[in-house]
């Protein structure tokens, strides 16, 4: 396999606002970072058409123009960037290894800020209306969907805070579980069952989504387990609360995770090996917002800049 003859300051894996924030502060330390574009450039972002809560946009802003923006931002600082999967990495090396397909990248450090997935139904239609009455996060969304019905589904403690948190904006919240009882903590699920704005609907699950790209979300089909009964549901909107996966596989055996997946940190974005960072989603389980996860972004950023002048020193 050809190896690159630079070795790279920093190598940057995921592009979405950790990832973008990282390059952008190690591109203004003169780091030239590499930034490796993963399966979706720009991350999740790229799949919202608005986003409402990121600070500095009073009229909010499209997901995919924010991140394009940022990624100018970074390349005016002299990011580079590379479209591409990245097929291995060798994190104890000196200087570490990113391999992507027949070509080597070496580097002095990394920041890992590959992100999570969130775990989807299944369903045909899904990712067409995602972003257009599908979404994954009440705290992203919510405010668009004031006095109109909505779905969740999900039966954990995501599904009920999620759930909660709606109540704020809708109508009505269904929360549609495929079992007769929730699996959340007892505080939750009290507070939820109390909710009169909540309704649910046990041993559920949804069969179908209707739509289209255009119009958006029209409705989704109701299955009801023990009978098999299906029933068209119309709703505003759906909410899929059934958790995330840390995009981490690239990194098992290499750096510490807890039993899900998630990469852990300490001193904001430290990874058991020096010179390896993490920010965003892939280290984050619990917040999962743009600004949090650039804020992350930049705490690696720093970080990788005072390894590579300890590295000097």
């Amino acid at each position: 396999m050809p190896k690159e003859s630079k070795v790279h300051d920093v190598i940057i894996l995921g592009s979405g606002p950790a990832g973008l924030t990282a390059a952008i502060y190690t591109g203004r330390s003169s780091l030239n970072p590499l930034v490796i574009h993963g399966r979706q450039p720009g991350g999740q972002l790229t799949n919202t058409t608005e986003v409402d809560n990121f600070p500095g946009f009073s009229e909010g802003i499209d997901g995919p123009v924010l991140m394009a923006e940022m990624e100018k931002q970074a390349k005016r600082f002299g990011a580079e960037f590379l479209t591409a999967e990245v097929t291995a990495v060798r994190l104890g090396n000196s200087p570490m290894e990113v391999e992507v397909g027949k070509d080597i990248y070496q580097t002095r450090t990394v920041i890992v800020s590959t992100g999570a997935s969130p775990r989807m139904l299944g369903l045909a239609n899904e990712w067409d209306l995602y972003g257009k009455g599908v979404s994954v996060c009440a705290t992203c969304d919510g405010f668009f969907y004031r006095d109109k019905e909505v779905v969740v589904v999900g039966g954990g403690d995501t599904a009920m805070e999620e759930a909660t948190f709606l109540t704020r904006f809708a109508k009505k919240v269904h929360v549609i579980h495929r079992r007769n009882e929730l699996r959340a903590s007892l505080p939750l699920q009290e507070r939820a069952l109390k909710n009169d704005k909540m309704e649910f609907h046990w041993d559920t699950v949804v069969s179908a989504i209707h739509g289209d790209k255009q119009k958006g979300l029209s409705g989704i089909t109701l299955k009801h387990l023990p009978t098999e009964k299906e029933e068209d549901f119309p709703c505003d909107g759906l909410f899929v609360a059934i958790g995330h996966v840390p995009n981490t596989d690239l990194f098992k055996d290499q750096l510490d995770m807890d039993e899900r997946g998630y990469l852990l940190t300490r001193n904001g974005a430290e990874t058991n090996i020096p010179g390896v960072f993490a920010a965003g989603d892939v280290q984050d389980a619990v917040f999962r917002q743009a600004i949090t996860a650039a804020g992350s972004g930049c705490m690696a950023a720093i970080l990788a800049e005072r390894y590579l002048e300890s590295l000097e020193g």
